[in-house]
């Protein structure tokens, strides 16, 4: 038997889970296919329970991830192969060249040089990047990533000058001989452009939640200030729209558990920074299981914050101001609203990774993209792969694939 755990996708489950294998005695290997390690995490201004920043929680896993002899993390890197069976795969893994020294180079004076800007997806394109460019804030490993394929020909001529680029280096594969795969693929944030009715993709004053959090951010795009996009003007009227997409035959099925305590995380973001604003949160069920329920009710006493129960039917945009007018039924009242809002925020749900994306595993996913669990013992999934989970309960779910995994590959 191979005595090896791979872990795939490197945020918050698949940090756990390979940590927890590998400080008892297990090797893993952690494969994530973006430049960083920490998943989704990394894009939030703010998670629960503690309401603590990313760097909270992430920086002592990275010091952990530092410390394990037995832990190997490979960035920009993807699973193309799986053979075998439970305590015996081969696993093939694609390494994308990153083009810059591996150590902690400042390139930010050469990235400044580079003429060419591209859409910048950890910011949900909400402003643009470089071809040379960090990935993340704190990103680890701290290092410059080359968008090799975004230069234009003065770039490219520039960067050949400099040692410390690498403009040959091409990807390599390399072949793991595992016991166990545990599969933390995460989620991605439900495409908006779907939702035509509620304005996404057409109105610039109407973001995703997710968008939401970058702009709340100190090291997002404003640097924390919420501003509208299309004009940066402070936006003291918010409308917040629930179950954007979700709970929905048409979009996503399922409740993604935790939209509604994320707006109403975000109205406080909108009422902290602006004391004078108003909040209104359109839900069909506003839904903050366990501990979250004296959060709710703390956050819902600020008058200034109002819960509508209703469906939004339409979302439109003001052309002369910017602003948005939502149409909506208030269910309780029993009659039709049209209010107006400086800006407008969807809670899109959580989409699993692997709803648009494969491996090469002989998987059991339902509908939706969520992982069941294997009958091949020897395939774990781990935390939102499996279905929509909260940072905390994330955790625990990559401990849990950690257990499984070992039990595996010690014969158990």
């Amino acid at each position: 038997m191979a005595q090896s755990i791979l872990v795939i996708g490197g945020g918050f489950s698949g940090i756990t889970a390979a940590l927890e294998a590998a400080e008892l005695g297990e090797e893993v290997y952690l494969v994530e296919k973006s430049p960083y390690l920490g998943g989704r995490v990394m894009q939030l201004n703010k998670y629960f329970p503690k309401l603590c920043p990313p760097s909270c929680g992430l920086e002592i896993q990275y010091q952990r991830i530092k410390n394990a002899k037995n832990l190997q993390t490979f960035t920009m890197s993807e699973v193309i192969s799986v053979s075998g069976e439970a305590g015996n795969y081969e696993v093939t893994v694609k390494l994308k060249p990153k083009h810059t020294p591996a150590s902690s180079v400042d390139l930010s004076g050469l990235a400044e040089s580079l003429s060419q800007d591209v859409d910048n997806e950890f910011e949900f394109n909400l402003v643009k990047r470089g071809p040379l460019y960090l990935s993340a804030p704190f990103a680890y490993p701290q290092r410059y990533v080359l968008d090799r394929e975004n230069l234009t020909e003065e770039d490219r001529s520039k960067l050949s000058k400099s040692k410390l680029i690498d403009l040959e280096q091409e990807e390599k594969t390399m072949t793991l001989q595992v016991g166990s795969i545990i599969l933390a693929t995460g989620w991605q944030p439900y495409d908006t452009t779907n939702l035509t009715n509620l304005g996404a993709g057409e109105i610039a004053n109407c973001i995703s939640n997710m968008q939401m959090e970058r702009l709340s951010a100190p090291s997002g795009p404003t640097e924390g200030a919420i501003k509208r996009p299309s004009d940066d003007a402070a936006p003291k009227k918010v409308a917040f729209v629930q179950c954007a997409g979700s709970r929905d035959e048409n979009h996503l099925g399922y409740c993604s558990y935790i939209c509604c305590m994320a707006s109403l995380k975000q109205a406080r973001y909108v009422r902290e920074q602006y004391p004078d604003s108003e909040v209104d949160i359109y839900y069909i069920d506003l839904r903050t299981p366990g501990r979250y329920e004296n959060f709710a009710k703390q956050t819902l006493e600020d008058e200034n914050i109002r819960a509508i129960k209703g469906k939004v039917a339409e979302v439109e945009e003001d052309v002369a101001t910017g602003g948005v007018w939502i149409t909506a039924e208030d269910a309780i009242a029993g009659y039709k609203l049209r209010n107006y809002y400086d800006m407008v925020v969807l809670a899109t749900g959580m989409q699993p990774t692997l709803a648009k994306e494969t491996l090469p595993l002989n998987l059991s996913v339902d509908e939706e993209g969520f992982v069941s669990e294997s009958d091949r013992s020897g395939i774990i999934p781990a935390g939102c792969a499996a279905e929509p989970l909260d940072v905390m309960k994330s955790a625990q779910s990559g401990t849990a694939a950690a257990m499984k995994a070992i039990e595996t590959v010690r014969g158990r």
